[in-house]
């Protein structure tokens, strides 16, 4: 399918997409990737740099007619989510994406697309191989880890960059410009538990929920999607009495995606009561979540018995603590109208061989919020008594409504398309604002092509969209 991808207009830019997504780039291990840039870069003869922690710098002169512009800084992510479907078998650190166009838009075959950032990486990479494009002096900054931390931005050199505009291209939708995001930290729960030997009789059973939609825990968690975790812990609270006991369960895998699938191995000894108590609340589940979840999927499947369980006490207190565990929206905005201002997202769960492991993260578009959210959901757990540390915070990025380069992108918006753009903060987490801490008084905006569903192996991007998200960045560029 890649010729297929190469094809599409702008040519330039899907073939480096193409190019992009044949390379494995999960967080935190972007090596392959990172390597892939720099080549890139050396192959066009520019000036590349990587800096401690991996982020690959490229820079390239002005085109002869913008000689005296000002350096212009181009920024996205290498990384990308990786989240597949359960049944799409796919080693994300061998393989690269597999993907197809459907209508109007790019997809991914079981997986994320990577469009998120890919597309902006890409974008980049058409400006830095063109020959002809007029631009001003570029610096590019490719960074790493954004998606499971930000580390790349956190970790970004100082004196490696000169420019005073940064126009960062991992936004979602292409009427909108953003110009600040919420700050996030990951709460990480660890706690041992008690077991003991199944008692004598039981039968084992597998419970799996799946088919839910997920998505971003920034973008999306204020639609009422349903996270896979909260319902296992509802469907295995309610059967609790019908003798219950619980060996496993393992739910979500990345901190900023909601939750798609969990599936548990439990032992039963009353079976009639069992069954009548799973029936009734997977009915009342499937009432509260249809017109959301129309493909939500909770299934009891018979399967060999375990050897061992939570022992009972462990088994309530754990589950009370997950049920009183707050997830989703735990604040909207007072100023701003629909912005969701503090959340968090119970991201994943493993609980096997007497430990239980929970991530979870918060994001505010304040610090005090983003405190207060992380206290709540840390206080079912501490009276656990369970060890609770702290990771991956990373500051909001404040507003500048009165941006230069953002009044003049509005400005040629409107002249181009005919309507305004929508001017906003997102609740997602961006690099702007930890660049802006490295590298103090830069004018940043960020905007991008319409992506839905990022962070899901429903992620799709719009080739209609992208061609006039492409039609403005040209023609930006050029007036910078």
């Amino acid at each position: 399918m890649s010729s297929q991808i190469r094809s599409i207009e702008p040519t330039a830019v899907w073939s480096h997409f193409a190019d992009l997504n044949a390379v494995p780039r999960p967080s935190k291990k972007e090596e392959q990737v990172a390597l892939f840039m720099v080549a890139f870069g050396q192959k066009l003869g520019l000036e590349t740099i990587r800096d401690t922690f991996g982020n690959v710098i490229i820079k390239k002169p002005a085109s002869a007619d913008r000689a005296k512009s000002k350096t212009v800084i181009m920024q996205a992510h290498l990384d990308m989510v990786h989240q597949k479907n359960e049944g799409t078998t796919f080693d994300f650190e061998k393989q690269g994406i597999e993907m197809y166009v459907d209508g109007d838009w790019v997809r991914a075959k079981g997986t994320t697309l990577g469009a998120d950032n890919g597309l902006g990486v890409a974008t980049i990479m058409a400006v830095l191989a063109s020959k002809d494009m007029p631009h001003p002096p570029i610096e590019a900054l490719f960074t790493l880890d954004e998606e499971q931390g930000l580390g790349g931005a956190k970790s970004l050199g100082k004196g490696l960059l000169k420019g005073k505009i940064l126009l960062n291209l991992d936004t979602e939708e292409d009427h909108v410009f953003t110009i600040g995001c919420a700050g996030g930290l990951d709460t990480l729960i660890d706690w041992n538990y008690g077991e003991e030997a199944t008692p004598a009789g039981a039968n084992g059973y597998e419970i799996i929920v799946n088919g839910l939609k997920g998505g971003h825990s920034g973008v999306d968690i204020n639609l009422g999607r349903g996270n896979a975790n909260k319902i296992m812990n509802r469907v295995l609270e309610a059967c609790t009495k019908a003798s219950l006991r619980i060996s496993s369960i393992k739910g979500g895998n990345v901190r900023n995606a909601i939750p798609r699938e969990c599936r548990s191995t439990v032992a039963v000894t009353k079976v009639a009561a069992f069954e009548k108590a799973y029936a009734a609340i997977v009915r009342d589940i499937t009432n509260e979540y249809g017109g959301i979840e129309s493909e939500m999927k909770i299934t009891c499947t018979a399967v060999a018995t375990p050897a061992k369980v939570m022992k009972s006490r462990d088994q309530k207190r754990l589950l009370i603590a997950i049920r009183a565990t707050h997830n989703g929206v735990f604040r909207m905005s007072p100023d701003v109208a629909g912005l969701v201002e503090t959340s968090s997202n119970l991201a994943a769960i493993v609980l096997q061989d007497g430990h239980f492991n929970c991530g979870t993260l918060q994001r505010s578009a304040i610090e005090s919020g983003k405190a207060d959210v992380a206290a709540a959901v840390r206080a079912p757990f501490d009276l656990l008594g369970a060890k609770i540390t702290t990771a991956n915070a990373y500051p909001g990025w404040k507003p500048n409504p009165n941006s230069p380069v953002l009044a003049k992108m509005v400005v040629m918006y409107e002249k181009m398309f005919g309507q305004k753009p929508v001017v906003e903060a997102c609740h997602a987490g961006l690099e702007c604002g930890i660049i802006g801490e490295r590298y103090p008084g830069l004018d940043m905006v960020s905007f991008g092509p319409n992506i839905f569903n990022a962070h899901s192996p429903d992620e799709c991007a719009s080739i209609a969209s992208f061609q006039k998200f492409w039609k403005f960045f040209v023609a930006v560029l050029n007036a910078l």
